[in-house]
């Protein structure tokens, strides 16, 4: 006669700590510290031996938070679901942290490689970074020069112009050029001379004063050395710019930080060269 054995059915399961993790591939010093902040207390703890035991109910609670953490999520988060959050609710935020992140971590990548692919000679001198342009008051005077030696020619008597009206400039100093055309010129430059000042004067026939919005976001790139060496430091902020998915917004501008104003040598003058722009959609 053939008898049928079947394992004894109960309703609930219960297991010590060790089997338990064992079970699940937790540690026990995870599943001691789930505890310790009440995200996964055992069932109950033995009185006389203080032995843990956890019920096969809690499975699919462990279960939960391990396949969290797996996603990135924190401790306090789990215990937010626990506390009634809808998980989807904080799915869909996790969601968008990690896009975020990607987008992010894609951009630096993006930023290695075209670093790698320039030329051993340019990789070195030229590092460009994205910052925001601050709003700012400006004396600005525009005019178009036949070169950019021209520059030395009527940024003195713009000075002299400025101390007359009993400007101040403002702190730190913010002395810039915009230039018009769009793109670098060597003859026939349309530019606009700008110095920050902490306030508008009247109007005259060289000076006129305005307000420059702020640039959330402008492509800069220092460059070191005689002005002649500009088309180098453009073309590698225009590189840049179009190996990272940017496109340009406004026209440059060059942001004069050391010159023949205080300088002894060309080859010490600084300038940053700055492109406003956008990640293009």
């Amino acid at each position: 006669m053939n008898e049928t054995y079947q394992c004894e059915r109960v309703e609930t399961a219960y297991y010590k700590i060790g089997l338990f993790s064992k079970m699940n591939r937790v540690t026990i010093k995870a599943l001691r510290h789930y505890d310790e902040i009440g995200l996964l207390p055992p069932a109950f703890i033995e009185e006389f031996t203080g032995y843990r035991y956890y019920s096969s109910a809690q499975l699919p609670i462990l279960h939960q938070i391990l396949a969290l953490r797996e996603m990135g999520f924190t401790l306090d988060e789990i215990k937010q679901v626990q506390g009634g959050i809808p998980e989807q609710e904080l799915l869909q935020k996790k969601k968008l942290e990690i896009m975020k992140k990607i987008a992010t971590e894609t951009l630096r990548l993006a930023q290695i490689e075209s670093y790698l692919t320039q030329k051993d000679g340019d990789s070195n001198e030229y590092h460009i970074i994205l910052k925001d342009l601050p709003q700012v008051i400006v004396a600005s005077m525009r005019t178009v020069i036949p070169g950019y030696d021209a520059l030395f020619d009527v940024v003195p008597p713009m000075g002299a112009e400025m101390e007359r009206l009993g400007c101040v400039c403002a702190v730190p100093e913010y002395c810039f050029n915009i230039y018009h055309d769009g793109e670098y010129r060597e003859t026939d430059v349309d530019v606009e001379i700008c110095e920050a000042v902490t306030e508008k004067k009247a109007d005259t026939e060289m000076l006129t004063f305005k307000t420059i919005d702020r640039v959330e976001y402008a492509a800069c790139v220092l460059h070191k050395g005689p002005y002649e060496g500009f088309p180098k430091a453009y073309n590698a902020v225009l590189k840049w710019v179009e190996n990272n998915g940017y496109e340009i917004i406004d026209n440059p501008r060059e942001s004069y930080i050391d010159g023949i104003w205080n300088q002894d040598s060309a080859e010490d003058w600084l300038t940053e060269i700055q492109f406003p722009v956008k990640k293009v959609d």
